[in-house]
């Protein structure tokens, strides 16, 4: 897998951070690496990355503090990798603009995967001019219209405005606030048990087990996530 891609790693533990570079560089990545936020900063001004895995306790600024920031200075994918399992901590996360949160310690393998992830989305998340399939499923979002195997799925408004902020960012984790503030307004943001009825209700329609459902994933506490690999 050479010539991966760029990935900026902003980590101040320098053992994870050799351990980081080693798993990356095997698997075909260009890693460069930063020990504190500035460092971080000022590698995504100079280096450009394709992607920047993020830890969150850094020595010079929280790293929540610093998506804004990055995220002003680059559309490239950030994924969080940090020993902060706090729900709150995620979610403030994803909603600053992270696109993936993975905890500490990590499996090398699921962290190339969400790497892969994220590589793929680099650059925006592509067409939504153009049906997403996932499987038998096809979300036609230019036509407002979700096909199961070629046939007409019937969807209520909200239930096909949940799957339509899913489906724009398919593999990423939308959050429950996000999802309520889009979908039913700033007065609702306490409403998660809204959320939940249409979440049932599309995996009624559109998992061919919804009891395990594999298109509609959840996030415990955080949110949601149209799996489309």
């Amino acid at each position: 897998m050479a010539n991966a891609g760029k990935l900026l790693v902003i980590e101040d533990d320098p053992a994870i951070r050799r351990l980081l570079a080693v798993t990356l560089e095997r698997a075909g990545y260009r890693v460069i690496l930063a020990a504190s936020a500035r460092e971080g900063l000022s590698a995504i001004d100079i280096d450009r990355p394709d992607a920047i895995m993020l830890d969150l306790g850094l020595p010079d600024r929280d790293g929540l503090e610093l998506i804004q920031p990055i995220r002003a200075r680059s559309a490239a994918p950030i994924i969080v990798v940090s020993a902060r399992e706090n729900t709150a901590e995620k979610v403030a996360a994803l909603d600053l603009g992270a696109d993936d949160y993975v905890v500490k310690p990590f499996d090398s393998e699921e962290l190339l995967a969400r790497v892969r992830t994220a590589f793929r989305h680099r650059g925006g998340e592509g067409d939504e001019r153009l049906p997403l399939r996932i499987g038998p499923i096809e979300i036609d979002l230019l036509h407002r219209r979700v096909l199961r195997s070629g046939a007409d799925i019937h969807l209520s408004p909200k239930e096909y405005e949940v799957l339509a902020e899913l489906a724009k960012k398919p593999d990423r984790v939308i959050t429950h606030g996000a999802l309520l503030q889009t979908v039913w307004g700033p007065a609702h943001l306490d409403r998660v048990d809204y959320l939940r009825i249409v979440v049932r209700n599309l995996r009624q329609k559109l998992e061919d087990d919804p009891v395990r459902p594999a298109l509609i994933r959840n996030e415990p506490g955080v949110g949601y996530r149209l799996k489309r690999s």
